[in-house]
């Protein structure tokens, strides 16, 4: 089993780190390769991924250290582009490690289709129609896709509502499919298809829309942690934690800033492993909405021990197989590297980097300041804004740091004064 804790590893180099990270999760030269840049992602397998490719615009790839998740050790990949994201995860899931890390569970993979039937002239009386033809429903259903059948997927069982709307009543059919370790989409979306005829049929109505939901409600993962006052700089910060909780859970601005630090990491790690980060953002954000208004996807509380106690539940739409995460060779090395053998594992560990996201916010937020991080990490990005060359980088910021004084002005000035010297 691999381990996680690599003490100062944000100080070594990009190749001490895949070193270290090949060490431990056995990666192969050409997997090494692909990190270093040697053999790149062509062009060429990015015209076939979409339509009308020029280019391609890569992404740093970091690694998440110190996560602790249902008892294993793992490493976790992030893709992003903003600074502080996988040095705030890597720094809660040391302040979680002690006290046991991460526990997460998972509801199972269903999802659902929707069909919209339209032009009903007798819509409950069709919704029982439905109803009674369930059977045939999910047979036919199933005869779309027999090799998830084969692994224990399939349709399930069916929902149907009738929708009272301005222009005309509605009868919704859901079908609900369990997609097993695929996310899911193709499946759904081609049962929800191949059903249509039947539906007109029954209902004596016309099928209009046919379609995969993101709101992924029977798809839920849960992540859970127990950190100790000394691990997030004692009690008061862990007071001041449970006061901005409570910020966000009874103001929708706040909720949404709140809210964006957990999808930070969240989709930092779907993206990495080929994913689909805008449905499972759509899914996350209709979720904080089901109470009627937008709220906090986290909780956080204090134990009897006076521990900081923190929850996230979130749907969570992700697979291992099909799509980019199979076709991406990126996403086969983050998959790799975390040891991903199921979709229920990589939602376990998306949710737990969320979870860790978001406390490292709010601790930010209840002690110094979210800036005062966030900019010390910025400061590189602004160095070549400002124009510096590579190898003047750090002694910029260095300084910077040492005059705080972390802004674009202040660091141009630093280049103009060091080009200088250089001449």
């Amino acid at each position: 089993m691999s381990k996680s804790r690599f003490p100062g590893f944000y100080r070594l180099s990009v190749e001490e780190r895949v070193n270290l990270v090949a060490q431990e999760v056995n990666l192969t030269k050409e997997e090494k390769d692909l990190l270093f840049g040697v053999t790149p992602f062509s062009v060429d397998r990015g015209d076939f991924m979409i339509e009308n490719v020029v280019g391609m615009m890569p992404l740093p790839l970091g690694i998440a250290v110190n996560f602790k998740i249902n008892g294993k050790e793992i490493l976790v990949p992030m893709v992003i582009e903003e600074p502080s994201v996988v040095a705030a995860a890597s720094n809660m899931a040391r302040a979680a490690y002690e006290s046991g890390g991460f526990t997460t569970s998972y509801s199972g993979s269903m999802m659902r289709a929707q069909v919209q039937v339209v032009d009903v002239a007798d819509p409950y009386a069709a919704m029982a129609r439905i109803y009674e033809h369930r059977s045939s429903i999910l047979e036919l259903c199933n005869s779309k896709d027999p090799t998830l059948v084969s692994f224990g997927g399939g349709a399930r069982d069916i929902e149907v509502f009738v929708l009272h709307t301005q222009k005309q009543p509605m009868v919704i059919l859901h079908l609900l499919v369990d997609t097993r370790d695929a996310m899911g989409a193709n499946t759904v979306n081609t049962m929800a298809e191949a059903v249509a005829p039947f539906i007109e049929q029954i209902t004596a109505g016309r099928v209009l829309l046919r379609i995969i939901s993101n709101l992924a409600d029977r798809r839920l993962v849960r992540a859970r942690t127990v950190v100790t006052p000394e691990a997030i700089g004692g009690h008061e910060v862990v007071e001041n934690i449970l006061l901005a909780q409570q910020f966000a859970e009874f103001d929708p601005y706040r909720a949404a800033t709140h809210n964006k630090g957990i999808m930070n990491g969240i989709s930092a790690v779907v993206l990495a492993t080929g994913n689909d980060t805008r449905a499972v953002e759509a899914g996350a954000h209709a979720y904080a909405c089901r109470s009627g208004r937008y709220m906090s996807l986290t909780r956080w509380e204090k134990d009897g021990e006076g521990n900081l106690v923190g929850t996230l539940e979130i749907p969570m739409a992700v697979g291992i197989v099909g799509g980019a995460t199979k076709s991406h060779p990126f996403a086969q090395l983050a998959l790799k590297i975390m040891g991903v053998h199921t979709a229920e594992d990589l939602a376990g560990i998306i949710a737990s980097v969320g979870l860790a996201q978001n406390l490292g916010a709010l601790r930010a937020l209840a002690s110094e300041g979210i800036q005062q991080g966030h900019m010390a990490l910025h400061a590189r990005n602004l160095a070549i804004m400002a124009g510096a060359e590579i190898t003047q980088v750090d002694e910029i910021v260095k300084q910077a740091i040492a005059e705080k004084n972390i802004t674009y002005d202040h660091i141009l000035e630093l280049v103009k004064r060091t080009s200088t010297r250089v001449l």
